[in-house]
């Protein structure tokens, strides 16, 4: 697929994704949707990438600035919400659980860690993509806003039920109803994002984060618990527990059990199979 709002790149196992439209503040249009989805499935599929990373092209001076102005004039026109896909848009972590087959959604079905590297502004759909990645590490003066509010629109692509998971009921309530502006300082003590770094640093700490990742983790210790972790949000504990005892009789039968206990025993780093 030719890339027109995105970049792609793979170093050390890290895939980068970053949204580029610049002139807009990195605006998410149907384009950008597409090829989002094109380059997460690529990401996925690659048994070099053992983390994917999405962050902002810095020059837009945002991560997103949310849905781009010309489809929000575009919805008004037509009376009607045109997500601007096709119907053969790529469906990465389709498959995985019935409850991950969705716009968004779809991240929880990803094998590898997702994390966010919100590097400006957050608004709207660019919310909404930094709540549904796994990890979430913001630059300082990096502010957010649900922004739906202001256009009629409900809590936008599962944010009602993703934010009060990640900063409980009332916060949750206070950022969807109000549709305020909140800073990183804000964000950091609700817990939606795990730490705010230095503009200057924030790619080169999420790097570092993520190689840690890439080195400690196997892969398919990573996927197994990232997938329990959103199937478990609709579970009870007994099922939870059932389905993790599962998972460990079949996990501890592949060869990455045995390479984990001797690197350990030998105090070297894993030399993991492919996943």
């Amino acid at each position: 697929m030719e890339l027109k709002t995105t970049r792609y790149e793979i170093c050390d196992r890290i895939a980068t994704i970053t949204l580029s439209r610049p002139m807009r503040r990195n605006a998410w249009t149907g384009r950008m949707h597409t090829e989002y989805r094109w380059l997460l499935l690529q990401a996925n599929a690659d048994p070099s990438v053992r983390v994917i990373v999405v962050t902002g092209d810095p020059a837009g001076n945002a991560f997103c600035a949310g849905a781009d102005l010309g489809a929000l004039e575009g919805h008004a026109e037509k009376r009607r919400y045109d997500a601007g896909i096709a119907e053969d848009i790529a469906r990465p972590g389709y498959g995985v659980d019935p409850a991950f087959d969705a716009s968004f959604a779809y991240h929880f079905g990803l094998d590898k860690p997702v994390i966010a590297a919100i590097n400006g502004p957050a608004a709207g759909v660019g919310l909404v993509l930094a709540a549904f990645a796994d990890l979430r590490f913001a630059a300082a003066g990096a502010k957010f806003t649900t922004a739906h509010g202001r256009f009629n629109f409900p809590a936008e692509f599962g944010l009602s039920w993703v934010l009060p998971r990640i900063v409980g009921l009332t916060h949750a309530n206070d950022l969807l109803l109000s549709s305020r502006v909140f800073t990183v300082e804000e964000a950091l003590t609700m817990g939606f994002v795990n730490k705010v770094l230095p503009a200057g640093g924030l790619i080169e700490y999420v790097t570092a984060y993520a190689a840690r990742l890439a080195d400690s983790v196997a892969p398919g210790s990573a996927r197994e618990t990232k997938h329990q972790i959103y199937r478990d949000l609709t579970r009870d504990a007994a099922s939870a527990v059932e389905a993790a005892e599962a998972l460990l009789e079949e996990m501890i039968r592949h060869p990455d059990y045995g390479e984990g206990v001797k690197a350990w025993m030998q105090k070297r780093a894993a030399r993991w199979a492919s996943p």
